[in-house]
């Protein structure tokens, strides 16, 4: 470990800290070691990023009279976070001028979160009324911000956690994603109604400062590896395309993508739409706010930790399969929701289900796509299994769930995305029972630094 970079972990070796520690329960332990709390703050950074071109981009235009079709097209704003990979090897290797003397990491989070905070007070500052194809540019500029924030985010958690960790701090990543998802978005709503969607956009782009933060606390992560330097235009071209080409040279490698790839599109059609249901069903931001982080938040804690002991119990595979059989169940919720129509009771039932499911895939999920990296190029392998979980609902809700809302109703669009989450289940038992879930596993779930 470079000793310029001193770590919060080197604290814990205090017979204070480890006493405090001590006194808890086994189960909560875990969760207040350094890398996991860490892990919630860069979450919380990466979460209200995404929710300023997702479901609040979706209320303020909805607000404004803009037609569903074109609400939905929003959706491909988010095509920067599908292709992120093809751009992170830069962030694995390109070192910042001057910042990068604080290791590769911790420059590149910090460059990103000033371009995120930026790119966001841009949005919050145009009219969706009067330049509507600027505010969809500005939306795609946020998109490459938040997604290039996102790689840094990713690979510092990954390298900052050790593979015992990467169950708890993953949940905790998830955690801090939805409290910073639900909480921007909420500061974003309330403060809207009252001072304007400028001033709201601005308060939201501070939710960029904990991951900036955590740089400036935790240092350089220990299992970082520093990447070589490339001699000669060859030499570039080969280092930029090693970190995929290592991925591909596993055995059920394609099979593994292809998981990748279905596991979560109905999951994603379904909370991409979400916003658009409550504006339907009559829903006020003030109820909106209150029960995505009111319930929201009571369930994806309670998820996250029983998660945490599900992973423990059962393992990485088997709580796998569980989380993904919650997570399509919860989408039956909002068709449930949708026939329901306006109804408190039925918002707060559906929404804390839905957080709940998602804290247990927070935990065992996200602990499997980090397992599965290379540390030698983990920005590059986890922002293409990443954008991979994500892309074909992204795509498919940008081109055509708002034309399929309209056509065949909510209640329909929700059971249909229950459908379309059997296919992930599938085959995620199909490798356990093979075996591949095993053989494709990376060093990152394997290697890890003691700190006593």
């Amino acid at each position: 470990m470079n000793d310029a970079h001193p770590h919060l972990y080197d604290r814990e070796t205090s017979q204070g800290s480890r006493d405090w520690r001590s006194s808890l329960p086994d189960g909560v332990r875990p969760y207040v070691e350094a890398g996991p709390l860490a892990a919630l703050f860069l979450g919380i950074s990466s979460g209200s990023t995404f929710a300023m071109i997702g479901a609040t981009l979706t209320t303020r235009l909805a607000q404004y009279g803009i037609k569903k079709s074109a609400v939905t097209m929003f959706a491909l704003t988010f095509l920067a976070y599908n292709f992120k990979f093809l751009w992170a090897p830069l962030v694995d290797t390109a070192r910042i001028p001057l910042l990068g003397r604080f290791g590769q990491r911790r420059s590149w989070l910090w460059v990103t979160g000033v371009f995120v905070i930026a790119a966001v007070v841009l949005l919050g500052s145009l009219d969706p009324q009067q330049a509507l194809t600027a505010v969809a540019l500005a939306a795609v500029l946020v998109g490459v911000a938040g997604a290039t924030f996102d790689i840094v985010i990713d690979a510092y958690r990954i390298e900052l956690l050790e593979p015992r960790q990467l169950g708890v701090g993953s949940g905790m990543s998830q955690y801090g994603w939805r409290i910073g998802a639900a909480s921007a978005g909420a500061v974003a709503l309330v403060l809207a109604a009252r001072y304007g969607w400028a001033a709201a956009y601005s308060a939201a782009a501070l939710f960029a400062l904990p991951a900036m933060a955590v740089g400036l606390a935790m240092g350089e992560p220990a299992r970082h590896r520093e990447p070589a330097v490339a001699r000669g235009a060859i030499q570039a071209v080969i280092t930029f395309f090693s970190p995929l080409a290592e991925f591909f040279r596993r055995e059920g490698a394609l099979v593994v993508l292809v998981f990748v790839l279905i596991h979560k599109i109905g999951d994603t059609l379904a909370n991409l739409t979400l916003r658009l249901l409550f504006q339907d069903l009559g829903y006020s931001n003030d109820e909106v706010a209150f029960y995505d982080i009111g319930i929201g938040f009571i369930a994806l804690l309670v998820g996250v930790f029983v998660g945490g002991i599900i992973y423990a119990k059962l393992g990485m595979k088997r709580s796998v399969l569980i989380s993904l059989v919650l997570m399509a169940v919860s989408n039956f919720g909002f068709a449930a929701l949708a026939a329901a129509g306006h109804t408190n009771l039925g918002m707060a039932a559906v929404i804390g289900f839905e957080n709940f499911a998602s804290g247990i895939g927070g935990v065992t999920v996200v602990a499997y796509l980090s397992a599965l990296c290379n540390l030698r190029f983990t920005a590059t392998q986890y922002a293409l299994l990443s954008a991979l979980a994500s892309i074909a609902g992204r795509f498919l809700t940008g081109t055509t769930a708002g034309s399929m809302i309209e056509g065949m109703g909510y209640v329909n669009f929700y059971l249909l995305t229950t459908l379309v989450a059997l296919p992930g289940v599938i085959l995620f038992w199909y490798m356990i029972r093979s075996g591949l879930a095993d053989v494709s596993m990376g060093t990152a779930g394997k290697e890890g630094e003691s700190r006593t």
